[in-house]
């Protein structure tokens, strides 16, 4: 007790003195630790390399197929694996190690890009080879999200910087949104995909040095004497019987099954409604990027996760208004300044989501929490892909992007209405912690006994 109230004291000093809850000053805090500056640097490179993967692939179907289902039915197979195997995925995480999965998935991806570049370059591509590579890449990244997202606890000393460390780990991926699909369309309307293969793939070769140069201490995995299925079954049951981490879950899976699915379908919007090529695709892709960005570096320069609630769900809202929007713009420039609002606000519910989860979630069970995230939030996007793929079809692009929009501000209000019993479970996990102290906590309640709240 002795500890949180000289938190609290602490806390109370650095507001007296005008510290705010957020400032620019808190924004790159977490590279002053190493293993996170040299983690930073490498997937810096690496990300920029996905997205440059991702828009190739997606205009390869296009060209291939010339059909909206055909797009979902890619990334629905592409995606389906991390709803099936994420789980078992996050228990291998806790099993082996973060390092060793993290280290092993990033060359396996590095190899599957650099196989479909030769593929393509080669004159030898098919829409049956490229489900196939896809569905690989869908099995590796099973394994590869929740290990990543398990590492960024050992790549920091002050665990205070967590949240600093996901936010910019968020921005760093939406910033390369901006770099890599921008670079892309171009190079695909003047040379095809393969060679946007091939540089993704030898993007992965940064990473891995850069891991191959930290000094993370050996952990020691708490296995004891259980079976691997009873380790999954323990993770499984600490995440149901908390109300906080399932509610998180509930709303990321909402978001990404019902509104996420608008990327899928940007192709279709720049080649049918807008009427562009590969290079209006790079222009759509990058202003979601830039909002996205503006979303990781407000919610780097945040202090604190107190009040991040709130921010979630102003976050869902503003996505699915925005999409709504979108969907009946039409015109390029209209496009141009709605995409970033939804980047923005999907930003603050995936990137608020996993900071959240990466405050309230025990260390030895982390690695399956991150992977039941990542079912959530990659797992349900096969589901969402699939049906926006279908809806496109018989619906129209137009009507599909809107219901999904509908559809995002419905989640946006259930989970403000379920926020307040949120803070009541997460409050005795923040006090423990130190995020909240009992002493605040004990005057806040005194405060509304006393005025009649």
């Amino acid at each position: 007790m002795a500890r949180l109230v000289d938190a609290e004291h602490n806390r109370a000093t650095r507001e007296s003195e005008g510290v705010p809850a957020s400032s620019w000053r808190f924004v790159f805090r977490a590279l002053r630790h190493r293993n996170y500056q040299l983690f930073f640097a490498g997937q810096s490179v690496s990300v920029i390399g996905t997205w440059m993967g991702r828009m190739a692939i997606s205009w390869l179907v296009w060209r291939l197929t010339g059909s909206a289902a055909m797009l979902g039915l890619v990334a629905f197979l592409g995606a389906l694996p991390s709803l099936v195997l994420a789980p078992f995925g996050g228990s291998v995480v806790d099993w082996f190690g973060r390092y060793r999965v993290l280290l092993a998935s990033q060359a396996g991806l590095g190899l599957v890009a650099l196989v479909l570049g030769a593929l393509v370059l080669t004159g030898n591509e098919a829409i049956w080879s490229v489900i196939l590579l896809e569905t690989l890449v869908g099995v590796v990244r099973a394994f590869d999200v929740p290990a990543r997202q398990s590492l960024v606890v050992d790549l920091v000393d002050d665990r205070a910087d967590l949240g600093n460390v996901i936010a910019l780990n968020s921005t760093m991926v939406h910033g390369a949104q901006l770099i890599g699909p921008t670079v892309a369309g171009p190079v695909i309307a003047a040379v095809g995909e393969g060679i946007l293969f091939l540089a993704d793939g030898l993007s992965y070769l940064f990473v891995i040095a850069a891991m191959l140069a930290m000094r993370i201490p050996a952990r020691r995995q708490s296995t004891g004497d259980r079976a691997f299925l009873a380790h999954f079954a323990e993770g499984w049951r600490y995440t149901r019987r908390s109300l906080s981490i399932r509610s998180f879950l509930m709303l990321m899976a909402m978001v990404s099954l019902l509104a996420v699915p608008y990327t899928v379908l940007l192709p279709v919007f720049a080649d049918r409604v807008i009427g562009g090529g590969a290079t209006t695709l790079g222009f759509l892709t990058a202003a979601s990027g830039a909002g996205a960005v503006l979303g990781g570096i407000y919610l780097a320069s945040r202090r604190t996760v107190v009040g991040l609630g709130r921010v979630i769900s102003i976050g869902a809202g503003l996505f699915g208004a925005a999409l709504i929007a979108f969907a009946f713009a039409g015109r390029l420039w209209a496009a141009m300044l709605l995409l970033p609002l939804a980047g923005y606000g999907m930003m603050t519910v995936m990137a608020g989501c996993n900071t959240a989860l990466q405050t309230l979630v025990d260390d030895d069970k982390r690695g399956r929490v991150m992977a039941f995230f990542t079912m959530a939030f990659q797992g349900t996007a096969p589901i969402g892909n699939l049906i926006a793929g279908f809806l496109a079809e018989h619906l129209g692009v137009q009507l599909t992007v809107a219901v999904g929009g509908i559809a995002c501000l419905v989640s946006a209000c259930w989970f403000l209405m379920t926020l307040p019993a949120i803070r009541a479970a997460s409050k005795p996990v923040l006090i423990e912690r130190g995020v909240i102290a009992a002493e605040a906590v004990l005057a806040t309640a005194e405060r509304q006994l006393t005025s009649g709240g």
